[in-house]
Order: structure tokens, then C-alpha cells, then sequence
């Protein structure tokens, strides 16, 4: 079985050539990826550590940020209420002065 897949080159990039196997491997032999992609256990745990550590840290600045919005948005409510603290003492001046001019009209 001779099955050929030609990707045609573009720019400076090579023409690739992939060829299917021409026979199975045999039971029990595994293919690796590739001889670089092999680790050692200190290489396996150096890179689960820096995994952790670049986890740990993206984790850092997404809390950071998450409490400068949330910073933010305590900011605006607290703005918020003292205008609306701000609009009903005046409603209540005024309904007080129509309260009193309400009160001499009928007298």
C-alpha cells in the first residue's frame, strides 16, 4: 500500500511528503513521537513545577484584576447612592414645602 499525500509548496515554505506504513508493527512495539520528546522523572517534575508556577501566577493577575473591578464597581455604587441620597433629601424638601403650602392654602 503505497498511499502519498503531497502538500505543494507556497513562498519559501518545503513540499512535505507523507507516506502511509507499508506493514503493521508488531504486537506490542509502541512508536515514540519523537527521541527529544522522551523526559526523565527531574525533567517531568521540572516541568510540572513550572506549569504550576506560570498556573500560580496567571492566577495572580486574574485575582488582581478581578479586585480592581470589583474595586471599581464598589466606586460606582457608592456614587450612585449618594446622588440618590442626594435627589430624595431634596424630594423631601419639596414635598415638605408643598406639604406646608398645601396646609396655609387650606387654612
Amino acid at each position: 500500500m503505497d498511499d502519498c499525500f503531497t502538500a505543494a509548496a507556497t513562498g519559501d515554505m518545503p513540499t512535505y511528503q507523507i507516506r502511509a506504513p507499508t506493514a503493521a508493527l508488531p504486537q506490542g512495539v509502541v512508536m515514540a513521537a519523537s527521541p527529544g520528546s522522551l523526559h526523565s522523572p527531574q525533567q517531568l517534575a521540572e516541568e510540572a513545577t513550572r506549569k504550576r508556577e506560570l498556573r500560580l501566577m496567571k492566577n495572580r493577575e486574574a485575582a488582581r484584576e478581578c479586585r480592581r473591578k470589583k474595586k471599581e464597581y464598589v466606586k460606582c455604587l457608592e456614587n450612585r447612592v449618594a446622588v440618590l441620597e442626594n435627589q430624595n433629601k431634596t424630594l423631601i424638601e419639596e414635598l415638605k414645602a408643598l406639604k406646608d403650602l398645601y396646609c396655609h392654602k387650606v387654612e
